[in-house]
């Protein structure tokens, strides 16, 4: 992309708008493209997206509710809207993407109704675009306040990771590159399951030993079921899984930022992580569990006893890369 090229940022919520913000400390022309008229025009008027991140100046986003004025001369397009809603989102606004633009998902949830990657959903609604993935353990406001993170920038095309890590870098927004597109989604995806599941474990009260054995058997299942469909197992050591789990399992700053999207892109991800699970015949003892108490109204304390009444295995047998 050229220096004057411009970024469009699709989806004006906490992490679109962290991103449009990173964006414009880059000196790169960005536009921020809200769904609703009327935070487009606040945002405009208070110079701040008080809806989503209160307190926070966006100096150099220039936002609007218009695909055409979002999306003209952009050379990336960063795609950071919920999983539901990406295909009513993008299906008007497919034509006006340019033949030549990176189109990014920063979206860290599953399709809901197959449960098919966003990378491919994408790839479907925009063909012949080059689509990339970010990820990795990053609040929103953090991001926004300029405090230091490190993320992935995945693509199958190993010099599209690296063209959009150069565009893309700052000082305090490191990015790594991966190819293994599927794995940092599912890392990214899964994590809000586990997440739901550490907080009805800290609900109960349990304390911090079992909310690290939760977390260390989350992420056994994460790449059980990413290898299965053919990620990485290394992947999910890395910042989209591991680092993103933690965060989201432990981080302080959940409460802040506002927790619902998390929950729901979790409770549309559960749903889908069981179905892939079954259809491979992998076991995801954790899952089902909240998938129970979600969808089975099983109570809480009993989907726990159903995990702590399991066979005990050798953790190399049922360990992180088996």
């Amino acid at each position: 992309m050229s220096d004057s090229a411009a970024v469009a940022v699709v989806g004006a919520g906490s992490w679109g708008t962290a991103l449009a913000l990173h964006v414009a400390r880059l000196g790169r022309r960005v536009r921020l493209w809200a769904r609703d008229p009327e935070l487009a025009r606040d945002i405009e008027r208070t110079g701040e997206n008080a809806r989503y991140l209160p307190g926070i100046p966006l100096p150099g986003v220039e936002v609007t509710a218009s695909w055409e004025r979002a999306l003209s001369a952009a050379g990336i397009v960063i795609v950071a809207v919920p999983s539901h809603g990406i295909e009513g989102v993008l299906a008007p606004m497919s034509p006006l993407i340019a033949p030549t633009a990176d189109v990014v998902s920063a979206t860290k949830g599953l399709e809901p109704r197959c449960g098919r990657p966003i990378s491919r959903l994408l790839a479907a609604m925009v063909p012949g675009r080059s689509i990339a993935v970010l990820s990795g353990p990053s609040f929103a406001r953090e991001v926004a306040m300029g405090q230091p993170a490190a993320l992935v920038i995945a693509a199958s095309d190993g010099s599209v990771a690296r063209r959009l890590q150069r565009e893309l870098t700052a000082p305090a927004f490191r990015l790594y590159t991966n190819r293994d597109v599927l794995g940092v989604e599912l890392g990214g995806a899964l994590k809000n399951v586990m997440a739901l599941a550490t907080g009805l474990c800290d609900g109960l009260g349990l304390g911090e030993n079992a909310r690290a054995a939760l977390i260390t058997r989350g992420l056994a299942e994460m790449v059980r079921l990413g290898v299965a469909l053919g990620a990485q197992p290394t992947t999910f050591a890395g910042l989209a899984g591991l680092g993103d789990l933690v965060l989201t399992c432990t981080g302080s700053l959940a409460e802040a930022e506002g927790a619902t999207p998390m929950i729901a892109e979790g409770v549309r991800t559960t749903a889908s992580a069981i179905r892939l699970a079954r259809g491979a015949a992998i076991p995801m003892p954790i899952c089902e569990e909240v998938g129970a108490v979600l969808f089975d109204a099983k109570p809480v304390r009993q989907a726990l006893e159903a995990l702590l009444a399991r066979d005990p295995r050798p953790e190399e047998e049922a360990g992180l890369l088996a």
